[in-house]
């Protein structure tokens, strides 16, 4: 999938596209709309001058501090949002109330009512708002979707995840739930259906955030499913991640995002492997899965219509993260 080779818009003029938050993952917004024919990174936004101005020396653009004050002076048709995970809200609700298109990366925010809010403000201006769970995006999912809506799989009985790497600090003390494990939840109910309940276990270093989980899952399908996320593991770990997929029919098993898939059919002891060939590195590198799911997004974007994946899918996420936190506290199963 060559992303360079998209096309310019019916006008023949790239999107204008601004970047708030250029640092750490921010680069892949910066490389990817960069790279793009039909895109130009007309502005990066930063929080410390110094910085911002070398950063867009780097990327051949304009540098800003000020949101406003870019708004102003470049007017894009679209602005990401990449912000460190607990500084999303109020960015976010300024460029709403802007009235600018946006892709915002998750997790949309730490607290359901400021969901709430910024999806509001966004409907009452029919507004593009989108939130980058770029996992959907990756090759392995891609093809597990497909082979579940083919019946490869017949009925899901249960689901298992297992993700984890090295701590992401932050100040709140359900971060590692709510801002690493929003993937989870949002790629086992776009794959598997609705979660309607959940209970938790969650474990910690002295009095410091919960920083591993343990969480059980009841789908609406009647199925069952397990979640363990933690930030007390390695990225540089073999099988980092994983996700086994098991109905009545086959079994389905995701192996690092992007490294292997495995479809089983029951009773056989032969599989499909999927994994990327010699020359097919865009499918092997975790970071193309952005540039899939932004080749999704602009034609949604031109066309008028919903973003691929709505920010609704954020809320959710976090709705799923807040039940979690209520069964662990409670010590009782929380509908969801």
């Amino acid at each position: 999938m060559t992303q360079t080779g998209a096309d310019v818009d019916a006008s023949g003029s790239p999107l204008r596209v601004a970047v708030v938050g250029p640092g750490g993952w921010g680069r892949q917004h910066v490389r990817v709309f960069s790279e793009r024919l039909d895109t130009t990174v007309v502005a990066i936004v930063g929080r410390d001058e110094d910085r911002t101005r070398r950063q867009a020396a780097e990327a051949g653009t304009a540098g800003f501090t000020d949101i406003a004050a870019m708004l102003d002076a470049v007017q894009p048709d679209l602005v990401t949002v990449a912000l460190p995970n607990e500084h999303h809200f109020a960015p976010t609700l300024q460029l709403i109330r802007a009235g600018v298109p946006l892709l915002v990366e998750k997790p949309l925010v730490f607290d359901l009512g400021e969901a709430d809010q910024l999806l509001r403000e966004a409907a009452e201006r029919d507004l593009f708002l989108a939130i980058n769970f770029n996992h959907r995006y990756a090759e392995p999912m891609l093809r597990a979707r497909a082979a579940i809506e083919s019946g490869a799989v017949g009925d899901i009985v249960f689901t298992s995840w297992r993700f984890g790497g090295e701590a992401n600090i932050g100040t709140h003390p359900h971060a590692q739930l709510i801002e690493t494990q929003c993937h989870a939840f949002d790629t086992i109910e776009h794959l598997c259906g609705p979660i309607v309940s959940v209970m938790a276990q969650m474990a910690r270093a002295g009095s410091g955030p919960y920083t591993t989980v343990a969480i059980a899952l009841e789908l609406a399908n009647g199925g069952v499913g397990s979640l363990v996320g933690t930030y007390d593991s390695s990225y540089a770990y073999p099988l980092t991640q994983q996700l086994e997929i098991n109905g009545r029919a086959g079994r389905l098993l995701v192996e690092d995002t992007v490294r292997r898939l495995t479809i089983s059919a029951a009773g056989d002891e032969t599989s499909q492997v999927w994994q990327a060939g010699y020359f097919n590195d865009e499918a092997r590198e975790f970071q193309r899965t952005f540039d899939r799911h932004v080749s999704a997004l602009l034609p949604a974007l031109r066309s008028g219509g919903e973003p691929p994946i709505h920010a609704r899918a954020g809320r959710r996420a976090l709705e799923l993260a807040m039940g979690c936190i209520a069964s662990f506290e409670t010590g009782r199963r929380v509908a969801v």
